[in-house]
């Protein structure tokens, strides 16, 4: 059942980068529920027909737009937004893309590539993926924030302390997340929706997927609230845990190299496995491995472990 809403924010109406003298495209009430229509990180310029050329022509001064701001009344600095996520109507288009120097292993995979998905919107059976695979699952955004502070554009590619580009899989329908507010009106802005992602997004791309996102705004007053905070509404691996998972690890005294060194084993695992592309794996681990920091006191060693879903592959 769809939920109602109080108002509709166009995809039209979207921005790049964070700015807070950007115009509010609309003014409303603490509790007010509205539906955002969100492109793809994108901004539209891949499509169901784009191949593996149109990766490199990516103009990077129009990825990951956001649709708003939203200028929330009585919002002040040292409130916090509390954001209610009801639902996501999904697109059933989406793509995934290693994108050349950018991303956990760019150093390793130097060429683009393109994965087109096209998944059942409205059951969200889990989509077939081409080299082989079906990966479950879970809409939710990427990015989702407040204007900073600090005056000037500001680039929409990093999270912040007011949101921003988290791309926490786990902001997804049901969840509350609280925002803390440093500028008046707090000026919300919502975009970049994915269609499943791995913990860790590790080739930079997930099943990037435009859709639509149904939520409420409410405002907490003297929050005091310094970084995002949220509440899952249960549990949040169900639609991975069935089958358990492969897990690959990497050891040593820098936590980032040791994500890489676990995330490059699992792909060399699943390429030998599985005889595909060892770029193929890199994307399949993107949208649904999971980077975990498993031991971080006993140094100077730290252990970041890389779970893959053995239900994908099975």
């Amino acid at each position: 059942m769809c939920k109602a809403h109080d108002y509709t924010i166009h995809g039209t109406h979207h921005h790049f980068g964070w700015d807070r003298s950007i115009p509010p495209v609309m003014t409303v009430a603490p509790g007010s529920t509205i539906e955002f229509e969100c492109l793809d990180a994108s901004g539209g310029q891949l499509t169901k027909d784009s191949t593996v050329d149109d990766v490199a022509g990516l103009d990077f001064g129009k990825v990951n737009p956001v649709t708003g701001p939203v200028f929330v009344e009585g919002a002040e600095p040292g409130d916090a937004i509390k954001v209610t996520i009801h639902e996501f109507k999904p697109s059933g288009f989406g793509w995934t893309a290693n994108i050349p120097g950018f991303g956990l292993l760019a150093d390793q995979f130097g060429e683009a590539a393109l994965n087109i998905w096209k998944y059942d919107a409205a059951g969200l059976a889990p989509a077939l993926y081409g080299p082989g695979g079906r990966v479950p699952l879970k809409p939710f955004a990427g990015t989702i924030g407040l204007a900073p502070a600090e005056p000037g554009l500001h680039s929409v590619v990093p999270p912040r302390r007011v949101g921003g580009n988290m791309d926490i899989r786990d902001l997804a329908a049901g969840t509350e997340l609280y925002l803390p507010v440093e500028v008046a009106g707090a000026l919300f802005s919502i975009g970049d929706t994915h269609a499943a992602q791995g913990d860790g997004e590790v080739c930079g791309t997930a099943i990037e997927s435009p859709m639509d996102v149904v939520l409420t705004l409410d405002l907490v007053k003297d929050a005091g609230l310094k970084m995002p905070r949220f509440t899952t509404p249960g549990p949040v691996t169900r639609h991975l845990d069935e089958k358990g998972y492969e897990v690959t690890t990497g050891v040593g005294s820098d936590l980032f190299e040791g994500a890489k060194a676990a995330v490059s084993q699992m792909v060399d695992l699943l390429a030998a496995r599985h005889g595909m592309a060892p770029v193929e794996a890199y994307m399949l681990c993107s949208v649904c491995g999971d980077l975990r920091i498993s031991e971080i006191v006993d140094q100077p060693n730290w252990i970041v472990s890389f779970y893959f879903p053995r239900v994908v592959l099975d």
